[in-house]
């Protein structure tokens, strides 16, 4: 796809103007978080991959950015009656932070379901959280609806220019820190973060590619460019990215400077997440992992090139993390469950084990099953879950139980 360009002729909503006077805006109020490359993650992907780690601002998400640039453009009557905004995740927590820091007050809306966690931690930055209907279209339509009624400055999460100039600069940073980036692969919710990032990729004479990333389960944006009609729903890891409706100014400004957008499946998602904790020693939610999801998904694309992608997020669960790592160690073949048909007699599970044993491999857990299986009445299955060193510590495993005349499965993933 050829790399797009600036068009003198069609002004966009936002400039390279914009973005360097919001950075001027914020800056020390924000962290200018570090763009560091991973040889790993490069000789694993064929580019050069450089990462720019907003998972270490403060709420651990770049949504600072663009909520604090707003702000502080804010008049004093505005300021004095506050501000309010419909969200669940780090826009509510960057824009409750920054107001509070400021002293104007804020108020977020929710859905009543949100996560007790999520509430705790956006009211632990001083705002006011209400929790009002099943959806967050209901929680949305309500705060418009306070705005209305009490006069406060609503601040959308990606739809507005004020916004998107503030999250152009972590890309602005990423490129003063490494001028030799010739591609940017940027995660796509409702589009603000790689609209800023793009009107600087492309500004001032730059060629850079910038390339989107949404999850296949989410594919607004992209159905806005392409004019496609894949449905949005489902239950993604890139939460973040889980934006049904993309913005009127972000889809005006992707559709002009974005070059192509890739989406990504959940278990590359889950990769992602994965590897970047063990490899980097950094924890990113399934949105901030969207980049190197995408260069596993579409390896022959970035191979050579100067890739920079941005680690939006870090707010993932500690459960589903936890679940995530222990997905990625079964897929590699390092922890798994084993399905073995077994005679119901005295010794049958120690000979079993015996093999377990001689090979060199962990036993975690064993479950029998006599009742709930069609084996005949003096029949059982016994599934194992075990830990090995590899994939091939693992076959070695599954031949040794068959060549011992064991009927072995191996419960598999999806």
């Amino acid at each position: 796809m050829a790399t797009k360009a600036v068009s003198a002729n069609a002004p966009l909503p936002v400039s390279i103007d914009d973005v360097r006077a919001a950075a001027g805006r914020i800056l020390g109020s924000v962290v200018r978080t570090p763009t560091l490359v991973s040889k790993t993650l490069s000789d694993l992907t064929g580019a050069t991959v450089y990462l720019k780690f907003e998972n270490l601002q403060f709420t651990a998400a770049y949504k600072e950015r663009g909520a604090l640039n707003t702000l502080l453009q804010l008049d004093a009557a505005a300021r004095a009656k506050g501000v309010i905004a419909a969200s669940a995740g780090n826009h509510a927590q960057g824009l409750s932070y920054h107001a509070t820091r400021l002293g104007i007050p804020s108020t977020i809306v929710m859905p009543l379901h949100t996560p007790t966690v999520k509430v705790t931690q956006t009211e632990g930055h001083g705002a006011n959280v209400i929790l009002h209907g099943e959806t967050f279209d209901a929680a949305y339509a309500h705060s418009r609806e306070l705005e209305a009624e009490k006069g406060f400055t609503f601040v959308h999460p990606f739809d507005d220019a004020r916004v998107i100039a503030g999250q152009g600069t972590a890309a602005l940073e990423m490129l003063e820190d490494v001028p030799e980036i010739d591609t940017l692969v940027v995660p796509i919710g409702g589009g603000g973060l790689i609209s800023g990032s793009a009107v600087v990729g492309k500004s001032e004479g730059r060629t850079l590619d910038v390339i989107g990333v949404q999850a296949e389960l989410y594919p607004s944006m992209y159905n806005r460019i392409h004019h496609t009609e894949m449905p949005c729903e489902g239950d993604t890891l890139a939460e973040g990215i889980a934006v049904k409706q993309p913005g009127g100014i972000t889809a005006q400004i992707v559709e002009a400077l974005v070059d192509d957008i890739v989406l990504v499946s959940e278990r590359r998602l889950e990769e992602s997440v994965s590897l970047l904790l063990q490899i980097e020693k950094t924890v990113v939610e399934g949105a901030g992992a969207a980049g190197l999801a995408a260069l596993l998904s579409e390896p022959e694309r970035f191979r050579g090139k100067t890739v920079g992608t941005i680690l939006c997020g870090g707010n993932i669960d500690t459960r589903l993390l936890a679940n995530v790592l222990l997905r990625d160690l079964a897929r590699s073949g390092r922890l798994a469950r084993l399905r073995i048909r077994l005679q119901d007699r005295p010794g049958a599970l120690f000979h079993v084990a015996r093999i377990f044993h001689e090979q060199g491999v962990n036993i975690i857990e064993v479950y029998h099953q006599r009742v709930f299986t069609t084996l005949p009445a003096k029949g059982l299955i016994t599934d194992i879950e075990c830990e090995t060193r590899d994939r091939n510590h693992l076959d070695r495993l599954i031949t040794a139980l068959r060549h011992a005349q064991y009927e072995v499965s191996l419960v598999e993933l999806a």
